[in-house]
């Protein structure tokens, strides 16, 4: 690991790291905010970001304005990037001209078609690689929690779904709910899981809800303006998986905002303190 970036921010430190990716196979970077607790030897919780289409670790570190209330819950942020990268194009990472496919559109899971498979283990990475780098660096006191913006909302619904008992929270802005429904799911799913859709629903949260091994409190964010809304994110179909499999849901739809960050920093404080109650039980 190497330190590239270091920021003084509300009493604690703004950081971000790279590293060799023994699971994607090419470097990666991540942001990694430090609250004062955490400067002064005090074991914290860390909660994980995932961010969105097109992102890399640097969107929720600059826009989101959550250090201030990191700091203040003592909470360890951890915002990795969103795919495996190949800047120098010597790696042979596979990408694709799109922006919703390949390089910034890893989706959170695991690929198992060619060219993908090889890099693109996004889920191996978040759920596993990147806790053990975090926690052999940082005090932690063991108790994660995960949230997300679209794709990243999709990822942090999925994956804590698909692993119970690795984390303890989870929330969400505009997620894809239901890629499998939806062209930026299927596009994805397509290309990194083979044109088989019955393995898509393993990636799916409308799918996982009615299999879900623990009840985790869901917290999901919908801005009513947002210009994907009925196209791509469709939150009704979350809700009505939710209420089938009496799994807890909050679902707020707030008038007004849209896909943007300005809408993530709106509310970003109401989900810290949702995962930080969730993490000091």
């Amino acid at each position: 690991m190497q330190r590239v970036e270091h920021h003084a921010s509300f009493g604690g430190r703004q950081e971000v790291w790279r590293h060799d990716s023994a699971t994607l196979g090419c470097e990666m970077r991540f942001g990694l905010y430090l609250p004062p607790q955490a400067l002064a030897g005090q074991a914290c919780p860390v909660v994980y970001w995932l961010s969105g289409l097109t992102c890399s670790e640097q969107n929720f570190i600059t826009k989101a304005g959550a250090q201030a209330h990191a700091a203040r819950l003592g909470l360890i942020l951890v915002a990795p990037d969103t795919s495996p990268r190949d800047p120098g194009g010597t790696l042979g990472v596979a990408d694709d001209a799109a922006y919703d496919l390949g390089q910034g559109a890893g989706f959170y899971l695991d690929a198992t078609q060619q060219p993908w498979a090889r890099h693109y283990r996004m889920e191996s990475y978040v759920v596993h690689e990147l806790p053990a780098l975090v926690e052999s660096h940082v005090a932690t006191t063991g108790r994660r929690g995960i949230f997300g913006h679209s794709m990243g909302g999709h990822g942090a619904l999925t994956l804590a779904l698909r692993h119970p008992g690795r984390y303890a929270s989870v929330s969400a802005f505009s997620p894809i709910v239901a890629p499998a429904r939806v062209p930026w799911g299927r596009k994805a799913f397509a290309a990194y899981l083979g044109e088989d859709e019955s393995r898509w629903a393993a990636h799916d949260a409308t799918a996982l809800i009615a299999g879900a091994a623990e009840r985790l409190p869901l917290l999901v964010d919908q801005g009513e303006a947002d210009e994907f809304l009925a196209g791509q994110l469709k939150p009704e179909l979350l809700e009505e998986a939710c209420a089938a499999a009496g799994h807890p849901l909050t679902l707020r739809r707030q008038p007004g905002y849209d896909h943007s960050y300005y809408f993530i920093a709106s509310f970003v404080a109401d989900h810290l303190e949702h995962h930080a109650r969730a993490l000091a039980a």
